[in-house]
C-alpha cells in the first residue's frame, strides 16, 4: 500500500480490515483532487473553474435501496417499516467481505472530517471513496479540519465507504437492486455501492445524526437556517423543490446553512460545511448568490449540461435530469455566519409547494398546528418532475425528511414541541406553490411576494395585523401585508371557479386527515384537532 500524501491519518485503515490496497490518497486538497478528477477522466473542467460530472443512470437518491442492520444495540430504537427496512447482520457481513475483496489492488481516497459545527455534538467521520470527485464532494459538504496536527491525529467514530462501481447482486445479497446504502450502527460503518449519486454520502451522514442526537436531547432538522442583523435565528423546513435553499439565501440575513442542522441547549448549529443546491433553471437575477457559486473553482456541478467547445455550463438544460445540483463549500457565499452557529430559533417556517393551489401563501400557526404540520410534512409533486407523474400528487414526508429519520417521528416532534414552548418560537406555514388554481391552471406563487411575506413575518410586521381563519384548513391568514396584494392572501379569492376551489380544498384536506391517522396515537388531543376543519 502506498500513501500519496503526508497528511496520512495516524489511525490507520487496517482497523477496518482493508488490505492490499494500491494507492491511498489521504486528505487531498481541492486542487490536488481536481488533478485526479481530470487525470482519471471522472469529470470536465468548466468555464471559470467548476467541475462538471455525471452520475450515469441514477441521478437522485435511491430510498428503496437503503437498509439498517438489525442488531441488538439499535433494533428497538428504529422506526421499522416502509422507510427504514432491515437487513440481517449475516447479509451485511457477506457484502462486507465481498467489498474487502473488491478493494484489494484498487486506489482509494480518504477524507477525515466532522459532521456538526458545535464542538459538543460534532461526530468525527472518515469518508473512503473510489472516485476522486466523491472525495471532493465530501470535502465540500462536511466540516473540514484545518489544523494539520489535528488532522493527523483524527480518530473517526464512524466510517462511510462509497464504491459506485461495486454492484450488489440482489438474488445473492438480499438488496432491491444493484445499488445499496447499508447502515451498521453497531460496527459504526456505512456502505454505499452501485450508485454514483454523491448525495447518498451526505444523506447517510444526516441519517446517522438523526439517530444519534435525540438521545442527547438535541433535535436534528432537515432545514436551512439564517440570522438577521438583530441576531435572531430563523429555520426553514421543506422538502426538495419548496424553496428551502433559495429563501434562506437572503441578502439581509446571514446564512448558517442550507439543509441540515441541530438544535441543542446551546442553540442552532449546522451539520455541514457546504451546500448542495438544486440548480435547474437557476437565475442570476432571482438567486445571484447561488448562481455565482456555479462559476467558481471548487464547485461540483452534477449532471449539468456543458458546451463541449466553450465549456460553459447550461443550467436550463434538463437533458440528464431535473435534479441537477451544485456542491460547494459554504465559504463560496459572501453573506454567511462564520462559525455556522446561531441562537435559539425565534421563527420557524414550514415550506410547502402546494400544486393544488388551496393553501394560503402564508399562515400563522399555533404550537399545536406547528406539531401537526411538522408531523405531516406536506408538499406536492407536479407533472414532469418525476417519471410517471402526469398530474399533481400530494406527498407527505413526516418531519419534512422521512427518508432520513431512523427513529419514530414522534421522538422528533416531541423535541420540537419542547423547544417551541421553551423559546416561544413563532411558527409559520408558507406555500411556495400555486395560486389561482391547481398546476396547469393557476400560476406559481411569485418569489417576490413570498419573500415579502416571509420578511414581514420574521421582522414582526405581521404581529399586529388582523387575521382571518381559513374555513377548510383552520389556518390563521393575515388580511394584509406590506408589498403584497391583499387579494392573494386568501387562496379562494384567487380562483375564478369558486366551486372547483371548494372541491379541491376538501380533497386535499381529506388527504391530510387520512395521512395523520398514523400519528394520532402519539400526540395530544389538541394536536389531533389542529388539522383541517372539514
Amino acid at each position: 500500500m502506498t500513501s500519496q500524501h503526508e497528511l496520512e491519518g495516524q489511525f490507520g485503515l487496517e482497523v477496518l480490515g482493508l488490505k492490499n490496497l494500491n494507492n491511498i490518497y489521504w486528505n487531498l486538497s481541492t486542487p490536488a483532487l481536481y488533478e485526479q478528477v481530470v487525470r482519471r477522466r471522472e469529470g470536465l473542467l468548466a468555464h471559470l473553474g467548476p467541475l462538471v460530472v455525471r452520475t450515469g443512470a441514477i441521478t437522485g437518491r435511491s430510498p428503496n435501496d437503503k437498509f439498517i442492520i438489525e442488531e441488538p444495540g439499535s433494533k428497538d430504537k428504529i422506526w421499522w417499516g416502509k422507510v427504514n427496512k432491515g437487513m440481517s447482520p449475516e447479509r451485511f457481513d457477506h457484502i462486507w467481505h465481498r467489498v474487502l475483496a473488491y478493494l484489494q489492488g484498487n486506489d482509494i481516497f480518504v477524507q477525515d472530517l466532522h459532521v456538526g459545527t458545535d464542538e459538543q455534538f460534532k461526530v468525527p467521520l472518515r469518508i473512503i471513496t473510489e472516485y476522486a470527485w466523491h472525495s471532493l464532494f465530501a470535502r465540500n459538504m462536511f466540516v473540514r479540519i484545518e489544523d494539520q496536527a489535528e488532522l493527523k491525529a483524527h480518530v473517526p467514530e464512524y466510517t462511510i465507504i462509497d464504491l459506485p462501481k461495486f454492484h450488489a447482486v440482489p438474488e445473492l445479497d438480499g438488496t432491491n437492486s444493484e445499488a445499496f446504502i447499508l447502515l451498521n450502527l453497531a460496527k459504526k460503518l456505512i456502505l454505499i455501492g452501485g450508485t454514483s449519486y454523491a448525495g447518498e454520502i451526505k444523506k447517510a451522514a444526516f441519517t446517522l445524526m438523526n439517530y444519534l442526537l435525540p438521545e442527547r436531547q438535541t433535535l436534528p432538522m432537515h432545514c436551512s437556517a439564517n440570522i438577521g442583523k438583530g441576531g435572531d435565528t430563523a429555520l426553514f423546513f421543506g422538502l426538495s423543490g419548496t424553496g428551502k435553499t433559495t429563501l434562506s439565501a437572503d441578502p439581509n440575513r446571514a446564512l448558517i446553512g442550507d439543509d441540515e442542522h441541530g438544535w441543542s441547549d446551546n442553540g442552532v448549529f449546522n451539520f455541514e460545511g457546504g451546500c448542495y443546491a438544486k440548480v435547474i433553471k437557476l437565475s442570476q437575477e432571482a438567486e445571484p448568490e447561488i448562481f455565482a457559486t456555479t462559476r467558481k473553482f471548487g464547485t461540483i456541478l452534477e449532471n449539468v449540461q456543458i458546451d463541449s467547445y466553450t465549456r460553459y455550463p447550461d443550467l436550463d438544460d434538463s437533458t440528464f435530469t431535473e435534479n441537477t445540483r451544485a456542491s460547494y463549500p459554504i465559504t463560496h457565499l459572501d453573506n454567511i455566519v462564520a462559525d455556522s452557529r446561531g441562537g435559539h430559533a425565534e421563527n420557524i417556517v414550514f415550506l410547502t409547494a402546494d400544486a393544488f393551489g388551496v393553501l394560503p401563501p402564508l399562515s400563522k400557526l399555533t404550537p399545536e398546528q406547528a406539531m401537526y404540520h411538522f408531523l405531516s410534512g406536506y408538499t406536492a409533486r407536479v407533472a414532469g418532475t418525476e417519471k410517471g407523474v402526469t398530474e399533481p400528487q400530494s406527498t407527505f414526508s413526516t418531519c419534512f425528511g422521512a427518508p432520513f429519520m431512523p427513529r419514530h417521528p414522534s421522538e422528533y416532534a416531541k423535541l420540537l414541541g419542547e423547544k417551541i414552548e421553551k423559546h416561544k418560537a413563532k411558527c409559520w406555514l408558507v406555500n411556495t406553490g400555486w395560486s389561482g388554481g391547481a398546476y396547469g391552471v393557476g400560476q406559481r406563487m411569485s418569489i417576490k411576494y413570498t419573500r415579502a411575506l416571509l420578511n414581514a413575518a420574521i421582522e414582526g410586521q405581521l404581529d399586529k395585523v388582523a387575521y382571518e381563519t381559513d374555513p377548510v384548513f383552520g389556518l390563521s391568514v393575515p388580511v394584509s401585508c406590506p408589498g403584497v396584494p391583499a387579494d392573494i392572501l386568501m387562496p379562494k379569492n384567487t380562483w375564478a371557479d369558486k366551486k372547483a376551489y371548494d372541491e379541491t380544498a376538501r380533497e386535499v384536506a381529506g388527504k391530510f386527515i387520512k395521512n395523520f391517522k398514523e400519528f394520532e396515537p402519539f400526540v395530544s388531543e389538541a394536536v389531533r384537532k389542529a388539522g383541517p376543519l372539514v
